[in-house]
């Protein structure tokens, strides 16, 4: 797993794995380049035998107490081995680095793999949005972390990381 800042010259194998995880609901390419572009976004890319198997996105404004994750997305046949989890860490990382307090997300309500991935790094659940995701119909479950305090726990088991029993 290598992960890296996104480049424009990614956009073309971005947009790839945009379509075949979001078929109904992708992006469009001058989206992804605006977002990769601009100074409030946040990108990175995961490689693996120099093939891009994910990416995922921050939007946070200079100087804003909060910030959004993007997206995060991972190619099918590279799932289920951690890579949405350290995505979704340096996202949170770069978002502490930037200052922000609390980071917020939508989430689909018919992905609860992913929902329980930000459960489990601390995001709780603070509204829904009916019908959010179109054309499917399908709710947003929109969450909710404190930076602060995902940091303090993250530095915890890091230092507990190296105590011997």
């Amino acid at each position: 797993m290598t992960l890296r800042a996104a480049l424009p010259v990614d956009v073309e194998a971005i947009m790839a794995l945009e379509r075949a995880s979001f078929p109904t609901d992708a992006w469009s390419d001058a989206m992804m380049r605006e977002e990769i572009a601009s100074p409030h976004g946040w990108y990175v890319v995961d490689e693996e035998a120099g093939r891009l198997v994910g990416y995922a996105g921050l939007r946070a404004v200079c100087g804003a107490p909060d910030a959004d994750v993007q997206t995060i997305t991972i190619a099918e046949s590279a799932r289920g081995r951690g890579r949405g989890r350290t995505l979704l860490r340096a996202l949170l990382a770069e978002a502490a680095d930037r200052g922000v307090r609390e980071v917020f997300l939508e989430v689909r309500a018919d992905n609860p793999v992913a929902q329980a991935l930000y459960v489990s790094e601390g995001f709780l659940e603070i509204a829904r949005r009916p019908r959010y995701y179109q054309p499917d119909d399908v709710d947003a479950v929109v969450m909710k972390l404190d930076l602060r305090g995902w940091a303090a726990r993250d530095a915890a088991s890091a230092d507990d990381a190296g105590v011997c029993t």
